[in-house]
């Protein structure tokens, strides 16, 4: 395909999909609601398409012809309560579109639905769009793997970092809470009776604390806590969260190594950690020479030039990398406000994040052979 070619797509039809994806408002944490998402993205997918997806509970998956070669990740959830557009409606003023949902990430599967309906050759490309994703994925982890397994890339539809800048690192999550038992007295009468489980709760949050290592990117936070019953009560019981990132699989493990190694500083003191690795990192190795090729084809295409950066949130492409696919993230809307009220995308970058995907997946398609899918598996085997 001469890239100098690839048309400009017509937005308005792609944008009043995303209105409708928008207006149907889908909290991770509400059944009902995301139901009558997966409906809606059934619907908007079997008529860009033409075929009707496998529904895997309020995930969907597009598999168009053979094999899976180039995987397209997206998902349907939000953060975002029931509601929230009597507050947060919809709408487009001074070329900047708002609406709950509409960075994270509908525009991207606007995106999707609307290049993939629009390509003569899909051999080997599946479109697989998830409804947990904001939870971490419990679900659909398993799902995304699978699919990841064997194709020669995965492309993330979530939305850009700043600028329009790709996202060629995430940091992998973990997520743990620590439970400390001790033991309860009467604070006023016998206070020495007990064992105190708040005291040794600060003991434990300063050990936790100290496992960041900022020369190589890895932060250990703990977070919320609770403890105690009652303001004359020794506390029997005192737990904290903590939330892990780590820029290599390497830093994740050796924090959880750490943090099962914990041990009491108060005598009676019992610690029993609960959790653990929850996505592997986007390493910058497996989104290289899929960063290289876009930028290539941008060029050719006379695209915006594409940057990248790395990042600390997770993405459902975290798990595609954790399995060897090579994995290119953020190519979804240009904007900002993720999870904020000042969510937005900005309007004119509509048209060139897409024909970027489109120009993209066109060169996948051609391109990623059997032994762009042997070097996968081999990656993969590691």
């Amino acid at each position: 395909m001469a890239f100098h070619e690839t048309p400009a797509p017509d937005i308005d039809p792609l944008i009043a999909g995303l209105r409708t994806l928008v207006e149907c408002e889908s909290p991770s944490s509400d059944p009902e609601a995301l139901a009558r998402s997966a409906d809606l993205v059934a619907r908007l997918g079997t008529a860009h398409l033409g075929v009707e997806p496998e529904r895997l509970g309020i995930h969907l998956r597009w598999r168009l012809g053979g094999p899976t070669r180039v995987l397209l990740l997206a998902h349907h959830d939000t953060v975002w309560p029931v509601g929230t557009l009597r507050t947060h409606p919809f709408g487009i003023s001074d070329g900047v579109l708002r609406g709950p949902g509409s960075f994270d990430m509908k525009t991207g599967l606007a995106m999707a639905l609307h290049v993939l309906g629009s390509l003569d050759d899909r051999t080997g490309v599946t479109l697989l769009v998830t409804g947990d994703e904001e939870l971490g994925s419990p679900s659909s982890q398993a799902l995304i793997e699978d699919e990841a397994r064997g194709a020669a890339a995965a492309l993330v539809l979530e939305a850009s970092a700043d600028g329009g800048a790709l996202k060629l690192e995430r940091k992998g999550t973990s997520i743990y809470r620590v439970l400390v038992k001790g033991r309860a007295a009467h604070a006023g009468l016998e206070p020495e009776k007990g064992v105190n489980a708040s005291v040794e709760l600060a003991h434990q949050v300063l050990a936790v604390a100290a496992l960041g290592d900022p020369a190589v990117g890895t932060t250990v936070t703990p977070t919320d806590a609770v403890s105690g019953t009652t303001r004359n009560t020794v506390p029997a019981e005192a737990s904290f969260a903590v939330d892990v990132r780590a820029r290599t699989a390497a830093e994740q493990q050796r924090v959880d190594t750490a943090l099962r190694a914990l041990v009491p500083v108060l005598p009676g003191a019992v610690l029993e950690i609960e959790g653990g690795i929850n996505r592997p990192p986007l390493e910058a190795a497996l989104s290289a020479d899929l960063f290289a090729r876009a930028s290539r084809i941008a060029t050719a295409a006379g695209l915006p030039a594409l940057t990248g950066v790395a990042v600390g949130g997770a993405s459902d492409g975290n798990f595609a990398a954790g399995v060897g696919t090579p994995t290119l993230d953020g190519l979804g809307a240009v904007g900002g406000g993720a999870h904020a009220d000042d969510e937005h995308v900005l309007v004119d970058r509509i048209a060139d994040r897409t024909a970027l995907l489109r120009a993209l997946v066109v060169d996948l398609v051609a391109n990623s052979g059997t032994a762009d899918v042997d070097a996968t598996n081999r990656a993969g085997d590691r």
